[in-house]
């Protein structure tokens, strides 16, 4: 899969995207990214990309020339039509689905905003749609750019170790992830579960489901607002409550 995002802070993205499961991605050739400077795109003397909003207001507004002119750069060098997606706090929350979806095409672009955001018209015109880390605000969008492009690559079939390892992670099925556990078996009095030392593959998995149902009752009950639970997750889920309330 190709990645572009257009950042006035590339450093930020080609560094941040150079360690771990990205960086081995983008080693091995899985996943290629090209960062794009806006500012490469403009010609005054001080390469200016951003001008003071109109109405007033705090803060400065990136310009629609300079990231139009990059975008279609972008568009060029590749001679498609990929999604383009801007990184926003007013955008649709990112969800394990959307990655999914999205790491399945060849091509991607983000868009990283600064200062009090871009350009509507931009927005309106160029963007397929915005993608939204939560309901806060940061300084932008490299960081969020860089969080989807670890989300996508880890989904992309080679690229972890274990190709199990993306399909058992939170979310994946709507259910956050079991307890994990590992060497040695005893810590501060605290001892593994039995059953992950018993090597019966069944009554593993079955205590797994039964964790991961409790843990999204616990930690996240609006996941199951939404999701239909089959006869045998309720059942499970019933188990956990009752060793809940006799501990």
């Amino acid at each position: 899969m190709h990645i572009d995002v257009i950042s006035l802070f590339p450093e930020m993205v080609v560094s941040g995207s150079s360690f771990g499961v990205v960086g081995k991605a983008i080693e091995k050739g899985m996943v290629t990214l090209s960062v794009w400077n806006p500012r490469d795109f403009v010609y005054d003397k001080h390469r200016t990309v951003d001008d003071r909003p109109f109405g007033g207001g705090p803060g400065m507004v990136m310009k629609y020339q300079p990231l139009k002119d990059a975008l279609e750069r972008v568009k060029a060098a590749h001679g498609k039509t990929p999604k383009v997606v801007y990184l926003s706090p007013q955008g649709k929350p990112i969800k394990q689905y959307l990655l999914e979806q999205v790491s399945k095409q060849k091509q991607l672009i983000l868009i990283a905003g600064r200062y009090e955001g871009i350009d509507e018209r931009f927005i309106e015109s160029c963007c397929d749609e915005e993608w939204s880390l939560g309901d806060f605000v940061i300084s932008g969008g490299e960081l969020a750019a860089l969080v989807v492009i670890d989300g996508i690559s880890r989904l992309i079939p080679g690229v972890l170790g274990a190709e199990e390892s993306a399909n058992e992670d939170s979310h994946v099925d709507g259910l956050l992830d079991h307890p994990h556990y590992t060497r040695p078996e005893i810590i501060d009095e605290k001892i593994v579960p039995e059953v992950l030392l018993s090597g019966n593959h069944a009554k593993i998995a079955r205590w797994r489901l039964k964790q991961s149902l409790g843990k999204t009752w616990i930690k996240r009950p609006d996941l199951l607002q939404n999701k239909s639970l089959t006869s045998e997750q309720l059942e499970l889920l019933e188990e956990f409550r009752t060793e809940i309330d006799e501990n």
